[in-house]
């Protein structure tokens, strides 16, 4: 199927569905038997794909994880959770719309808060939802849906996916920061079970102020950095251009942060990326968050408290000396 949007490593793979495509056309308008070739051609498409994506360098996967035909929030929302009700404003300023937030049943079966960033599939809806860059106020929201959460026993699900907060004055103004900051806090101690899915870009601090939680669940081609490989290369080697050495460095693809202890899980995807079949990347992202969810709300609350502590505590390296 041809994409609308395509990444440069992705052109062959077009252009050979665009053959099938034509092959399978001549053989509708004509007596000619084309359905061997179109085998052999969709055969050789699938191991394409197969080897394509087995092989993408961390700076190919952050092209994969902006990708805009991805899913974002609204998409997963749609997809596994019944009688959504959005829940707008923080009760001091406005209503942020990068950030969705409200309640639902999660396929059907018991209540659960649901907040997550929200880019937009255009110009006009991106420029609403600013790109998917909160405001203090977003943040707010989202912590004022977690406390009501919070207040009635129900579960958290957050969906990650930002370039970062959004770095305006405004922003500053009205305390970014600290919105962040306490948003972290209050997190690391609210007592109902919290599943975090990294689906996208999981930027600096905009991302963390909705991932601290019991299980960090990533997606394969997502990745999850203190800054983008642009600003870390833009820093350091005074260049954007340097993006893709900062990528390999900084260590952003959820391989690399399996590693390192930081996720708790990988989330597979579609052949080809979540963006090549959403369907599909929805389905995989729900059977998780159901099994998660059923491990931690089995657990009692001082638990679930005691290991997000030790988890978080467990994050990172550091040695202490003398002199």
């Amino acid at each position: 199927m041809p994409q609308q949007f395509v990444l440069d490593f992705e052109r062959p793979i077009v252009e050979m569905e665009r053959k099938i495509i034509e092959l399978r056309t001549i053989g509708e308008g004509s007596r000619i038997n084309v359905e061997e070739e179109t085998q052999k051609l969709s055969k050789k498409l699938k191991r394409m794909i197969r080897d394509t994506y087995s092989k993408l360098s961390p700076w190919e996967r952050v092209q994969v994880a902006r990708h805009p035909q991805r899913p974002y929030t609204l998409d997963y929302i749609n997809g596994f959770i019944t009688d959504f009700v959005e829940l707008r404003g923080d009760r001091r300023f406005r209503d942020d719309k990068s950030i969705v937030a409200g309640l639902g049943r999660f396929e059907g079966r018991f209540t659960v808060a649901c907040i997550g960033h929200q880019k937009g599939r255009g110009t006009r809806e991106n420029i609403e939802r600013n790109f998917g860059m909160p405001h203090p106020e977003g943040y707010r929201k989202a912590l004022r849906v977690m406390k009501l959460a919070e207040k009635f026993g129900f579960p958290v699900i957050t969906f990650v996916d930002t370039p970062g907060a959004y770095p305006g004055i405004g922003g500053e103004e009205r305390g970014q920061s600290e919105a962040i900051a306490l948003n972290l806090y209050e997190m690391s101690r609210l007592r109902v079970p919290i599943v975090v899915c990294i689906t996208g870009e999981g930027g600096s601090g905009g991302a963390l102020a909705l991932s601290v939680g019991d299980r960090l669940l990533m997606q394969e081609n997502a990745i999850y950095a203190v800054i983008s490989p642009e600003g870390c290369a833009s820093i350091l080697w005074r260049t954007a251009e340097k993006a893709p050495q900062a990528a390999e460095a900084m260590k952003v693809t959820a391989k690399d942060l399996m590693e390192l202890g930081i996720i708790d899980e990988i989330v597979k995807e579609p052949l080809g990326g979540a963006h090549r079949d959403p369907d599909r990347a929805i389905s995989i992202m729900k059977r998780a968050i159901r099994r998660n969810l059923k491990e931690l709300m089995a657990k009692p609350v001082e638990q679930l408290l005691e290991e997000r502590y030790q988890k978080l505590r467990g994050i990172g390296v550091y040695s202490e000396s003398d002199t």
